[in-house]
């Protein structure tokens, strides 16, 4: 796709004016689908898909100039399963590659829940790299890093961030058998899930691992982007239409959409930007924006550590110490060692009994005396 039209240019410019490009956006953002926007609009599903296409572009092209030179201490990463013109089982070898199943891997800062990276593609090795190397071009602090049990995370994350960054993997594992056969159970699993954590890389913190916060933003994206929800006809038909999407909505997230509990957006609180965008400056700046270069991977400054830790040579990282001793360890070290007690003397060992002599047993009563 070539650059984006400028502002007051361009068919999208010539074709819709500006208020219904903003009825558009709006549309789109708020989960519906093109014929769905189409039909609230009153534009043509050919001028809203150009719309999205240039939108999508210009939504890449921003997050790479916004979101880089990430410095946050906790990251979490999932996968969110869609899939393109038809589900997986259905594809045959005369599919293209995009059709079928199509998974979006995507990165969240815990502390600002701001969309640091994502990918869209398959759920194998090479998207799973793509995705963590676009990840460690974005970072200039060593993070705490926390993923489900998918295996690929691991060579993927070793290769980007080496063996000195803190990596846990957080499998949650759902009750089987007549419990979870409920009514619902179809749509839904099992409640009250019990979790395995498991260290991979470094000493990370145990109860900062967690993958709470990017799962609800899985689920908060299916609300806002229409082509991920279930059980609908909203899909995407293209890989090109289904990427875009999602640039748009995470990028909207990012800038538009106050967090509850901060009170602020996810860029707000990341200090990328000061203030809430409107529809109208995004609309402009999504379609003005220039081609710029892609983030590149910086030396990673690491994170000071809480607990009692020895710097390594040349920036490595630190020693840490993993266990903490206890009080009553702590105070059995200072106290001296007890006196050395003589050696007991063994028991001599008991004499050997007296060999015992045969004895013939009578097998009939002994004869009566006369």
């Amino acid at each position: 796709m070539g650059p984006p039209p400028e502002k007051g240019k361009g068919p999208v410019a010539n074709v819709l004016p500006a208020e219904k490009r903003v009825r558009v956006l709006a549309a789109l953002l708020d989960g519906n689908s093109i014929r769905a926007t189409e039909r609230m609009t009153e534009v043509n599903h050919r001028t809203i898909t150009r719309l999205l296409l240039a939108l999508g572009a210009g939504a890449a092209r921003l997050h790479d100039r916004l979101v880089r030179d990430v410095q946050c201490s906790l990251v979490q990463v999932d996968e969110i399963w869609s899939f393109i013109q038809k589900k997986q089982s259905r594809v045959t070898e005369a599919d293209p590659p995009e059709v079928g199943e199509a998974y979006t891997f995507v990165a969240i800062d815990a502390t600002s829940r701001m969309v640091i990276s994502w990918r869209v593609g398959k759920r194998d090795q090479t998207t799973t790299d793509a995705f963590v190397a676009d990840l460690r071009a974005r970072m200039l602090v060593m993070p705490q890093l926390t993923s489900d049990g998918f295996a690929p995370y691991i060579p993927a994350v070793g290769a980007s961030f080496g063996t000195s960054i803190d990596y846990m993997q957080t499998v949650k594992n759902y009750r089987s058998g007549s419990r979870g056969r409920r009514d619902d159970h179809r749509y839904e699993p099992p409640r009250d899930p019990f979790i395995t954590k498991s260290v991979v890389y470094g000493a990370p913190d145990r109860a900062k691992a967690s993958t709470s916060y990017v799962e609800r933003l899985n689920g908060s994206t299916r609300h806002s982007n229409g082509r991920m929800r279930r059980l609908c006809c909203a899909f995407s038909k293209k890989g090109g239409h289904h990427a875009a999407a999602v640039a748009l909505n995470y990028v909207a997230y990012n800038l538009t959409r106050v967090v509850r509990t901060l009170r602020v957006t996810p860029a707000m609180q990341a200090g990328i930007t000061d203030h809430v965008w409107t529809l109208d400056e995004l609309l402009d700046t999504l379609l003005t924006e220039a081609e710029g270069p892609a983030p590149e991977a910086k030396p990673l400054t690491h994170r000071e550590p809480s607990a009692p830790a020895r710097p390594l040579p040349g920036g490595r990282g630190f020693l840490r110490l993993v266990a903490e001793p206890t009080p009553a360890l702590k105070k059995r070290r200072s106290e001296p060692p007890p006196p050395a007690s003589p050696p007991v003397q063994a028991a001599p060992p008991p004499p050997p009994e007296a060999p015992r002599g045969s004895v013939q047993l009578s097998l009939f009563d002994p004869p009566e005396e006369s």
